[in-house]
């Protein structure tokens, strides 16, 4: 007769076994192990943290420099010479590899609290320095050519910054399961010491970093201004090609109070709207004139500007992704689209009694205009018929001489100068890009009477800030975005902010000191092993030589015949043997 006596029976683990599998390729309970994790893998496992954080900021800045999309696709096409859409890869790898890492972290997270070793397979360490080395040369391409957009991460901050840290309190919070476990499993006084000095350190620093949260849209309601008018960027151009008269006109259909473009004198004495320094991007003229695609812009005639296509252009690249939205009789109008000249605009301006403002490009030394062009715009302004109060007049040459010829024009800036400079030279009106004025500045303007129009503001949550800052008007290229927004996205009076800042810190800590107590307790009682738990114990935490030696098996004896026993079969291995009285009754 064979008696068999199973020692040790083994419950499948799927779970831990895809997490280990995952992370490491061990997908074999015998390919586990308890040890403490290397050297070397703990390396890894700085590197990647030190990646998951540079992707998150990395993200975060990608997310809010939404608003600033076509500047950074002109900028691309200044460099190069052809339009594209350069943000969809750069999302598209930005969104992949912090999924990635992401997953990667957590799997991580989980192996520690699991009490697993560190083994991050090799084809993840590839995986993450590419990663690593992608993000670091996308932050150094930025920096060099866009660096001026970093500025949206203080001011996104502003609106963002009490929700981040409500998620990064959650977060921090969460994680004290992971080092509570830790603490209580490990019997090393000083690793206890150091894991909850880092701990703590970083939990109140999350409870008192509130208190240099500032946002201009924490304040009391009563006191906010009246909404921000919008002005309209080279017309409304995700709707129809910019700086063209339906442009415009589908700008005054989103109820905006003036337009802001850019004016170039033609060879002739004809100012007309263009951005670019060519006229490659938005008219056909590769098929009208192609010889003379590189020549600038003002080096055309009024005539020659007539036969170019200013439309067509918006159709084929679809440089906000919005055609699809257009009617077919819209895309149509689009399509007969022509250059429009200053002229033109005014006459529309002032039919619909709206402001214009302009920035003036001096022709070219050689060009016939170049000493007279003051003279060309303000005749335009004159022959159109538009109260010149409606106008704004930005260039700083001979703005005395402009004053003589035409003395109702308001006179702008496009430069930052103090409120004191500004009234000393008699400008009421200033131009900003919105990252050249902070809150303080903006209200220091308003207060001297200073009218202060901030560009380029297509995001709610830019227009919600620079609204609450007290802003007086906003240029942008979305007024079918803004006209959405009747209000600010939100406002929270200060002693709200306050009662929610310090409720979300004394429950983190009630729960912080819950899961302690619990993890304490949970380990207490689990160091009370009987014999079977001791030797298992014992025998996970040999050196991997002899783990590997355990296979996932159950042991029988088989004692009348005189095989061999079970004792033998662990003597055979090293591993003491204890057997279980209850099963062997």
């Amino acid at each position: 007769m064979v008696k068999h006596q199973p020692l040790q029976v083994y419950e499948r683990q799927l779970c831990l076994s895809c997490i280990t599998g995952i992370y490491g390729c061990r997908w074999k309970r015998y390919q586990r192990s308890h040890d403490d994790t290397t050297k070397w893998e703990l390396l890894w496992s700085f590197i990647l943290l030190f990646t998951f954080c540079l992707l998150l900021v990395w993200f975060y800045f990608w997310w809010e420099a939404h608003n600033d999309y076509s500047e950074f696709n002109w900028f691309l096409y200044n460099r190069s010479g052809e339009w594209s859409d350069g943000t969809v890869p750069i999302l598209a790898t930005t969104a992949a590899g912090f999924t990635y890492i992401s997953f990667l972290m957590v799997l991580a997270l989980c192996h520690i609290a699991l009490r697993q070793q560190l083994n991050l397979h090799w084809l993840h360490k590839i995986g993450v320095t590419a990663a690593l080395l992608t993000t670091i040369v996308g932050v150094i391409s930025v920096n060099q050519t866009w660096g001026q957009e970093w500025d949206i991460v203080p001011i996104s901050l502003q609106a963002t910054g009490p929700f981040l840290h409500i998620g990064a309190l959650a977060a921090v919070t969460a994680l004290s399961w992971i080092v509570a476990g830790q603490v209580a499993r490990t019997e090393k006084t000083k690793f206890q010491v150091v894991v909850m000095v880092l701990y703590l350190s970083v939990l109140l620093g999350l409870y008192v970093v509130p208190v240099y949260i500032t946002s201009p849209c924490i304040m009391d309601p009563t006191t906010l201004r009246t909404r921000p008018n919008v002005i309209g960027h080279h017309g409304a151009p995700m709707l129809a090609p910019e700086n063209t008269l339906w442009s415009f006109q589908r700008a005054l259909q989103m109820n905006v109070t003036g337009f802001e473009t850019d004016v170039v004198v033609s060879l002739d004495g004809v100012p007309f709207l263009m951005h670019d320094r060519t006229l490659r991007r938005t008219t056909d003229i590769g098929k009208v004139f192609p010889d003379r695609q590189m020549e600038e812009a003002s080096f055309f005639n009024w005539t020659d500007l007539q036969q170019l296509n200013a439309g067509q252009w918006f159709l084929k690249n679809d440089p906000f992704w919005t055609v699809h939205t257009l009617s077919s009789n819209e895309k149509h109008l689009i399509a007969n689209q022509s250059v429009c000249s200053l002229e033109q605009l005014l006459k529309l301006a002032s039919y619909h009694n709206s402001s214009v403002i302009f920035r003036l490009s001096r022709p070219p030394l050689e060009h016939p205009r170049y000493q007279s062009w003051i003279n060309d715009t303000l005749q335009a302004v004159q022959q159109s018929g538009v109260p010149q109060s409606l106008v704004m007049w930005t260039p700083d040459e001979y703005r005395a001489q402009v004053r003589q010829l035409a003395p109702g024009l308001v006179q702008a800036s496009v430069e930052k100068l103090s409120p004191q400079t500004l009234h000393q030279h008699g400008i009421r009106r200033l131009l900003l890009r919105y990252n050249q004025a902070s809150t303080q500045e903006i209200r220091d303007y308003s207060e001297s009477q200073i009218n202060l129009t901030l560009y380029t503001v297509n995001e709610p949550w830019l227009y919600s800030v620079l609204w609450c800052s007290g802003v007086s008007s906003v240029s942008s290229e979305a007024p079918n975005i803004l006209k959405k927004v009747p209000y600010p996205i939100w406002l929270m009076r200060p002693d709200e902010y306050r009662l929610m800042w310090v409720s979300a810190d004394l429950i983190s800590f009630a729960v912080v000191i819950g899961i302690f107590i619990f993890q304490r307790y949970r380990m207490s009682g689990m160091r009370s092993y009987n014999p079977e738990q001791i030797m298992l114990s014992a025998a996970v935490r040999r050196s991997s030589r002899d783990i590997n030696v355990m296979k996932e098996k159950l042991i029988f004896s088989e004692v009348s015949n005189g095989v061999g026993s079970a004792e033998e079969l662990y003597a055979d291995n090293g591993y003491d043997y204890y057997t279980n009285q209850a099963i062997s009754q």
